[in-house]
């Protein structure tokens, strides 16, 4: 937890997939301090025909590389998602993703809307 959604343009090569999650992982790792082991990331390309990145009239043009990042987390202050932000275009230049081309929206939720497994919400039976 944080579970985040990615969604592109399809053609990235699987090496290319890869390294923009774990680049976006560490951004979520430097950011929001969560464990290294708590991943959550889904990957889904769309076709041009299936996939709209406007700039919302912010004069911010968008290229193929636009991807959109889905993050639905506990709580976290509005510092966090600053830091995240910054850390986010830090780490996506190096996949080649400019500042331009990242979309982020963060769904804030509590401990009661999570379940790991098993049936239960491990952050209210004190297991987490």
């Amino acid at each position: 937890m944080p579970f985040l959604r990615v969604d592109a343009y399809e053609g990235r090569r699987k090496e290319q997939v890869k390294e923009l999650l774990d680049a976006i992982h560490r951004a979520i790792l430097s950011a929001f301090g969560v464990p290294v082991h708590d991943r959550y990331q889904v990957y889904q390309e769309h076709s041009e025909s299936n996939f709209i990145a406007q700039d919302t009239g912010l004069g911010i043009d968008r290229t193929k590389n636009v991807v959109f990042i889905g993050i639905t987390s506990k709580q976290r202050t509005e510092a966090q998602k600053i830091t995240l932000y910054t850390k986010l275009v830090q780490e996506l230049k190096t996949c080649g993703i400019e500042q331009n081309d990242i979309v982020v929206s963060i769904i804030t939720n509590s401990d009661a809307d999570w379940s790991f497994g098993n049936g239960r919400a491990q952050f209210l039976t004190g297991e987490l």
